[in-house]
């Protein structure tokens, strides 16, 4: 028996040697690879930084003067950043850092995660890369120098938007909106041929086609997405239905026809993107002569997030062959954040104003104490939900109390007025985003298929617009997301989700009241504090959904969106 004891003490001492020397191999195998991924990042890096500041400042300027130079040379940085992520000898490194499952620290394996993402979509043709970005660069120079002509007039944006919004003669409106679609019919050949080429990029990345790649690679599931879709499109469709034969009536109204008459041009918006003004108020009074810039910066120092400094940097009135629309871009992920605006003292672009500055603000409270890869939102919806949180309140007649000054009395007159146009809103935006993110994802899943049937199939479905008779025309094409920024639009909706989602958490948690609806954070620090600290300073350091539980509690839900704008 004690012979017996000796021989399985001495078999386990030298089975538990082995453990012992086993775990120490794989100890140090571990920390081998995590200081080979130090290493590779590090390299990597050094190559990224500038490359990326490049690009980004190329992009700047060509878009602000609109000249073919510029445009090549923004061109040749995004080019020159695509190889950097196509080297295929870095990727394969990636893959094998991935596949060992030795990087388990949380700032390393996220890092890991977004690199490899980036680099998988980048692993095509090198040739083929930069006929996509080519063909990319040439049609965004299209739409930036696009004025739409009508009769001997060449008009901007702006002027394009006064005349739908405010002429009454139905002839003036069509003549109009079929001006802006020549913007379309410049480009359309040439979007199907890159959208092709974008599909044959995806397919021999292992993908069916780009749009379920780019949605992949950005870790969003296209189930997922095409449920939530469904969903918000059971819960908006009766309530835009009866906003619908609302608009109807006050539009045959006001064009003298009758409501089987109405056009997409009666609509005011030449994509019926925006809410038209069907209710007695008119906000763009408020702004008529005010300071949009000053009332933006010192709204948002007012809530703890100083953005003084990126308005210096940022470029905000019309110029000659300037991009007309907006943006926010993050030029080196170290602080230098600018805003392109064409402002006007009116509602909309108070709105984008408040828009633009909430992504700027996201971007300059990233924490940068972070890694470079990190220092970027969580994901590219959960900026624009910051985007939308703030450009709502330019339609909230508490925030035009407190910030511009409107009397209370006038507040308590047209404050009904007012909400009942921001669902309008709402949900004009939402079912036009059902749109666009359905035909995408039909447009690449088919890109042979009659595209202009398809857009308006899509169009009188969710929109319930009629389309033009004998009309077949690439309208789709006059829309610059499809081409210059695919596959994107289904976040702007994502976005409003998570607005709502942190509209009803920072009422209830930061500022401790039960009252959603009256509620502008005009002075309220507090606010600002708890946007840094929860949603910006964290970057990409957490998965998107991860981000949203950490900042609410909840992940990611309709829910808010519904009780705000549907219920």
């Amino acid at each position: 028996m004690k012979n017996k004891n000796l021989l399985i003490i001495t078999a386990l001492t030298v089975f538990m040697s082995g453990v012992v020397l086993i775990g120490c191999d794989t100890t140090d195998k571990k920390e081998k690879t995590m200081k080979e991924f130090e290493t590779f990042v590090k390299d990597f890096e050094a190559k990224l930084i500038p490359l990326y500041k490049n690009a980004a400042l190329a992009s700047w300027d060509a878009n602000i003067s609109g000249k073919d130079e510029d445009y090549e040379k923004a061109a040749g940085y995004e080019y020159d950043l695509t190889l950097l992520f196509s080297d295929k000898g870095n990727f394969d490194k990636l893959k094998s850092f991935r596949e060992s499952g030795l990087i388990t620290d949380t700032l390393a394996a996220r890092q890991l995660e977004l690199l490899y993402n980036g680099f998988l979509g980048n692993q095509a043709d090198t040739a083929l890369l930069r006929e996509i970005i080519d063909m990319e660069s040439e049609i965004e120079k299209k739409f930036n120098v696009f004025r739409a002509v009508v009769g001997e007039d060449t008009l901007s944006d702006n002027q394009i938007n006064q005349i739908l919004k405010n002429s009454t003669n139905s002839d003036s409106l069509r003549e109009t909106w079929f001006a802006t679609k020549k913007s379309g019919k410049n480009v359309a050949e040439d979007v199907i041929i890159l959208v092709k080429k974008r599909n044959d990029m995806a397919v021999k990345l292992g993908f069916d086609n780009f749009h379920q790649m780019k949605l992949k690679l950005n870790e969003q599931d296209p189930d997922e997405i095409e449920k939530l879709f469904d969903e918000l499109d059971s819960l908006t469709r009766d309530g835009f239905a009866a906003l619908k034969d609302e608009m109807d009536s006050y539009f045959a109204q006001r064009y003298h026809v009758e409501k089987e008459e109405l056009m997409p041009w009666h609509y005011q918006d030449r994509f019926f993107q925006e809410a038209p003004k069907i209710y007695n108020v008119d906000l763009d009074k408020y702004f008529k002569g005010k300071d949009i810039v000053e009332i933006t910066d010192n709204y948002f120092k007012g809530i703890g997030l100083d953005i003084s400094d990126l308005i210096g940097k940022s470029d905000l009135f019309e110029k000659p062959g300037k991009n007309q629309h907006a943006f926010c871009t993050d030029i080196d992920n170290e602080g230098d954040v600018r805003v392109l605006c064409n402002v006007v003292d009116n509602n909309y672009w108070m709105n984008t104003m408040l828009h633009e500055y909430g992504h700027a603000a996201y971007d300059k409270y990233i924490d940068r104490s972070l890694p470079f890869i990190l220092r970027d939102p969580a994901h590219t919806f959960t900026t624009e939900a910051i985007a939308e949180l703030f450009g709502r309140f330019p339609s909230n007649p508490q925030w035009l109390q407190d910030v511009i000054g409107v009397p209370e009395n006038e507040r308590i007159e047209i404050e009904e007025t007012v909400r009942k146009n921001l669902r309008l809103q709402m949900l004009v935006f939402s079912r036009w985003s059902q749109v666009m993110y359905r035909f995408e994802k039909g447009m690449y899943e088919n890109p042979d298929q009659d595209l202009n049937k398809l857009w308006w199939d899509l169009v009188e479905k969710y929109q319930m617009l009629k389309r033009p008779a004998d009309r077949n025309e690439p309208d789709w094409a006059a829309k610059i997301h499809i081409a210059a920024y695919p596959c994107y639009y289904h976040n702007y909706l994502l976005g409003e989700l998570l607005a709502s989602q942190l509209h009803y958490y920072i009422t209830k948690n930061i500022l401790g009241s039960d009252d959603y609806i009256n509620q502008s954070y005009a002075g309220r620090r507090e606010v600002g504090e708890y946007l840094v600290n929860k949603v910006f300073m964290p970057g990409a350091k957490y998965y998107w959904n991860d981000m949203i539980e950490k900042a609410t509690g909840e992940k990611l839900t309709a829910k808010y969106y519904a009780m705000q704008f549907v219920d």
